[in-house]
């Protein structure tokens, strides 16, 4: 079975930076997309950021310039490197991916979450 492990949340002052990672694990045969998502208290779970197996990349448009997604395929890793966090930034991030356990069987998979905090 997969399971994603999120790491990397914190305290953090505005115009600080913080890097979360997301170690996949168990049977992987393929990972076709991963990504962060991302809950705010009160408001609803948006897409912060995602990886397609090919490379291409989509961002909020809130956090464009600022964040960085990327992947470390050899270890099933993904990384979401913020820099110039804000206020509004704060929430708890969510990794997400759809991975294939077999050649022809894709599942989703949320890991458990990590509380990014931006205050002074």
């Amino acid at each position: 079975q997969v399971q994603l492990v999120e790491s990397g949340g914190g305290l953090v002052q505005p115009g600080g930076s913080l890097r979360l990672s997301c170690a996949a694990s168990g049977s992987i045969f393929r990972i076709h997309v991963i990504g962060w998502y991302r809950q705010a208290p009160g408001k609803q779970r948006e897409l912060v950021a995602r990886l397609m197996s090919g490379g291409t990349t989509n961002y909020a448009d809130s956090v464009k310039g600022r964040f960085t997604i990327s992947r470390d395929n050899a270890e099933n890793t993904v990384y979401l490197q913020m820099n110039s966090l804000k206020p509004e930034d704060t929430a708890v991030y969510y990794c997400n991916a759809a991975i294939a356990s077999t050649i022809s069987v894709v599942s989703a998979y949320w890991g458990q979450g990590t509380q990014v905090t931006v205050s002074s």
